[in-house]
């Protein structure tokens, strides 16, 4: 009986005894690994004393650094916002052995002209167009230079190409053109006085469009042309490269997208060659028109401040504007400054009227023998 007692108070220490040396290694393995958690968290204060701390501290850690990732992240947001993608045109001709000429740009963003790579213009004259490019049109003379082969997009000043087309396919203008659903613009969805269904002839649409810049007008023409309009804008670029425009791309006739891009230097040519139109000359100048299209009659204004001016003292011999958000406020003239034809190009300025500013600027330098001064041409700069 003894002896069976003693038996079950052996087996029940030992068990006890199991149980102890159990639970010390277990807390001694927990001290071991806890120890270099308390080591580090107390490197990175004085007041740790426990591992306790030192997780809450680690936590506060990586929500500091969550917070700040965040920060940056918002910071960084506008300029991603406003960094569009770049955008590359590959023009080819044709032949087995066509050459092939890149051109490239950037869209504008809320700096005007830091997209494009431009340049402060030469000294001495402020202006508020990013690129500005002026020359005799009798010598082909740089008389102001700034950021001129910049490729950037044009806007409507398109249409003086769009015009040019029309003329050089020799239909008849007094054809008649209706406007149709395929005639809105479905990229910038700009509005127009030009409802469907106007019926207009060609020569009053293209009227207006050069003087008024009425996009559904331009639309039509193109439309009406032998092919359609994708044999248009064919023929838009096939003129551009037969005229030396080797920095030009046209993709739709109304110039409501950026993709129409140019430089300044091409645009001096293309107005140089619009300039030997009669008809151009004589639409793009006009101060009013009125059409009739059959449904009720409307009356345009020219787009230019400087022609619908009555006290305007300018003698100006062909015109475009141009605007879209990324192409800014742009105006190309031929005019008549003390008896010497100038071409001037003003491109990607801010504000409404600050083209014409900046055209009423060059004249006034120009009166006061500004050419003689400072052009990055005639100081043997290598351009902008």
């Amino acid at each position: 009986m003894k002896t069976a007692l003693f038996s079950s108070l052996k087996v029940r220490h030992g068990v006890a005894l199991t149980r102890v040396v159990s639970v010390t290694a277990t807390l001694l393995a927990a001290a071991i690994f806890a120890a270099p958690i308390d080591a580090l968290a107390a490197s990175g204060s004085t007041d740790a004393a426990s591992s306790k701390p030192a997780a809450t501290k680690a936590h506060s850690s990586k929500k500091a650094v969550k917070q700040a990732v965040r920060t940056e992240k918002a910071a960084a947001a506008p300029d991603e916002r406003s960094r569009k993608k770049r955008v590359s045109y590959t023009l080819r001709t044709r032949g087995r052995h066509g050459a092939m000429h890149r051109i490239a740009f950037e869209p504008r963003s809320p700096v005007a002209g830091q997209p494009f790579g431009l340049q402060e213009g030469p000294e001495g004259l402020a202006l508020r167009s990013n690129v500005a490019y002026v020359i005799d049109q009798n010598t082909s003379e740089a008389l102001f230079d700034k950021n001129s082969h910049s490729v950037v997009p044009i806007a409507s000043i398109t249409k003086l190409m769009t015009a040019m087309v029309v003329l050089d396919a020799n239909l008849p203008l007094t054809d008649l053109l209706e406007v149709t659903d395929e005639d809105r613009d479905l990229e910038k969805h700009t509005g127009s006085r030009l409802s469907v269904g106007s019926v207009l002839s060609r020569e009053d649409m293209l009227h207006i469009a050069l003087m008024a810049s009425e996009n559904r007008a331009a639309a039509a023409l193109s439309r009406y042309f032998p092919g359609g309009r994708p044999a248009f804008i064919a023929a838009m670029n096939a003129k551009a490269k037969a005229l030396g425009m080797t920095d030009t791309h046209f993709e739709n006739p109304t110039g409501l997208t950026s993709r129409n891009v140019s430089t300044a230097r091409d645009l001096v040519k293309m107005v140089d060659a619009a300039y030997q139109y009669p008809l151009i000359r004589k639409f793009s100048t006009d101060r009013s028109y009125t059409v009739d299209t059959g449904r009720r009659e409307i009356a345009y204004n020219s787009t230019n401040a400087l022609v619908r001016s009555a006290k305007s003292n300018w003698e100006i011999g062909l015109q475009k504007t141009g605007f879209i958000n990324e192409a800014g406020e742009c105006l190309v003239m031929q005019a008549t400054i003390q008896g010497r034809p100038i071409i001037m190009v003003l491109l990607d300025s801010a504000g409404k009227y600050s083209r014409f500013a900046d055209a009423a600027r060059l004249r006034t330098w120009l009166d006061n023998g500004g050419d003689q001064r400072i052009t990055s041409a005639d100081t043997g700069g290598h351009g902008t």
